[in-house]
């Protein structure tokens, strides 16, 4: 535990790193797409993708960019494929079960909420800033944790809109909480700060070398953003749309509520720093 941390050992995060060994293809089968930029066809939500194979891998896994699939390699569950797959529905798939298919395609898309939302709790919990929030962090953990062991039934009949509300609550106090340490560390205003903020529309904004130490860049479109060399430690990314953003040599190590579906939208290189509990994607340049 470095001196910016709490340890936090009730909830192991590796737990939300997605494991399609261990999955029944449900993001392949659940979920709906439709041909654009990012998939090469059209899928209805319940259809299984014409690349499923039998064994519930994918038949062009390693070609998905070069055939039209970019959607595929930037989508992450946070592990809930393999929970509702493995503990949900007690390894029973919805092939060897047909009479189970539409139930668990149809909660596939609460349990994805829920994981998310474990996803940052879990970060939250681990920063020492949020101390005088811990218990109330904690609370919310338990009780998201609390929901994904429900029968497949009941996880039907959760609010995740409700739920998320109250969370959301939390994740903001933690996110002001992070955000004035950053901004008490900078010797003066960033002069980027007066056209940044929640949810602002940054497409293609040339903001290369920014010191963005403590924005709130929460939902923000950063779409094809020049953010290379930027520096975004402690800036709250929750919900920020980072697709073809340029990330290269930027430094996103202790940005707040990051996923790994976000990274793997983005460009990048070898020089970007992220968080631990993310991993470099394989297409970034070198």
């Amino acid at each position: 535990m470095t001196d910016s941390t709490f340890a936090f050992d009730s909830f192991n995060r590796n737990t939300l790193q997605a494991n399609c060994e261990q999955c029944f293809g449900l993001c392949c089968t659940a979920l709906p797409f439709a041909a654009s930029v990012d998939f090469a066809m059209d899928k209805n939500a319940g259809q299984p993708c014409s690349n499923l194979k039998s064994d519930f891998r994918c038949g062009v896994h390693n070609d998905l960019r070069q055939l039209g699939f970019r959607g595929c390699t930037v989508y992450d569950c946070f592990g809930a494929g393999q929970k509702l797959s493995q503990v949900t529905f007690s390894g029973q798939d919805w092939r060897q079960n047909p009479d189970s298919a539409k139930m668990m395609f149809e909660v596939f898309p609460t349990m994805w909420q829920l994981h998310e939302l474990i996803w940052y709790l879990t970060e939250a919990l681990s920063l020492k800033a949020t101390h005088s929030i811990y218990n109330d962090l904690k609370s919310a953990l338990e009780e998201t944790v609390r929901l994904t062991d429900l029968s497949p039934d009941l996880l039907l009949t959760v609010n995740v809109a409700v739920h998320r509300a109250s969370v959301n609550v939390l994740l903001l106090q933690t996110s002001e909480l992070v955000r004035a340490d950053a901004r008490a560390q900078q010797k003066a205003p960033a002069k980027y700060m007066k056209k940044i903020g929640r949810g602002a529309d940054l497409m293609g904004a040339n903001l290369k070398g920014a010191d963005l130490r403590g924005a709130n860049l929460r939902g923000a479109y950063l779409i094809a953003a020049d953010l290379r060399e930027a520096d975004l430690r402690m800036t709250d990314l929750i919900g920020a749309d980072l697709r073809d953003t340029d990330l290269r040599g930027a430094n996103l190590s202790t940005s707040l509520f990051l996923t790994q579906a976000q990274v793997n939208s983005a460009k990048g290189n070898s020089n970007t720093l992220l968080p631990p509990a993310l991993t470099r994607p394989m297409h970034w340049s070198a």
